[in-house]
């Protein structure tokens, strides 16, 4: 029965806490991170959920200008969660 309810109290602060964070990210940020999803997802030509530098180029001229600064584990590609982070960071 406790664990239960420890398990019932994390798993709220949880909900909360994402809830807190949708509640910070102003309307033109949510704006950024759809026009961004819609960028991605047509940039992305293998459908992947990366995009190379070469996609970003042909794709996401912005991202790509700053694509060193995203790929901050130098993997060679960018997700979209990276792009989100970063315009969350703004």
């Amino acid at each position: 029965m406790r664990l239960a309810l420890a398990s019932l109290v994390v798993l709220m602060g949880i909900s909360l806490g994402a809830a807190s964070v949708a509640q910070t990210m102003t309307t033109s940020q949510a704006n950024e991170v759809k026009q961004a999803e819609e960028r991605f997802a047509a940039a992305d030509k293998n459908a992947d959920g990366k995009l190379t530098l070469e996609e970003a180029k042909a794709g996401m001229p912005r991202i790509a200008s700053s694509f060193s600064k995203i790929d901050v584990e130098k993997k060679g590609y960018v997700t979209l969660d990276q792009i989100k982070a970063m315009i969350l960071k703004k």
